[in-house]
């Protein structure tokens, strides 16, 4: 991203499922954000997902970076317990693009509480959490698929 750049979203459509399933096979990605799907080359089980949260009233939005895609950013889950989540291309990660990106669904989605997870040795997502006004408020460890092991994650809320 440079100092022009222009980061915003829109809503994800089935024309955007081939983009999201390579990001989600990214090898280093997904050790990165180490809780994913089980199995992530499997394209029946993406797409039967993706059709669930297309077809629900949670908030998915593709990442933009001057109009390419360049990620993916959503709010998911019951009222009083929902959580955001974001994936964002490793092309672009260092550059703000993940923080911008938490900074618009959060202004899309005014309701707090929110919370959020990460493994607590992803640096960079920890920090972009902070930026966006996230506070770590708890810690977890579960199995992490993306990295065939359990993991320590911090739980953060934005009140």
């Amino acid at each position: 991203m440079t100092a022009r750049s222009v980061v915003s979203l829109r809503p994800v459509r089935a024309e955007d499922l081939d983009y999201l399933f390579a990001l989600v096979r990214d090898p280093e990605a997904r050790r990165m954000a180490a809780f994913t799907a089980r199995d992530p080359d499997d394209r029946a089980a993406f797409d039967a997902h993706w059709a669930r949260l297309l077809a629900s009233p949670d908030v998915n939005r593709l990442v933009l970076v001057d109009g390419a895609p360049a990620g993916h950013a959503a709010v998911y889950g019951p009222p009083g317990e929902r959580e955001v989540t974001y994936w964002i291309d490793r092309a672009h990660w260092g550059r703000g693009v993940a923080t911008a990106a938490l900074d618009a669904l959060l202004d899309l989605v005014p309701e707090r509480p929110l919370h959020a997870r990460a493994a607590a040795d992803n640096a960079g997502s920890c920090r972009v959490l902070r930026k966006c006004g996230f506070v770590a408020t708890g810690h977890d460890r579960g199995f992490a698929h993306g990295r065939g092991e359990e993991v320590d994650e911090i739980v953060f809320t934005l009140g």
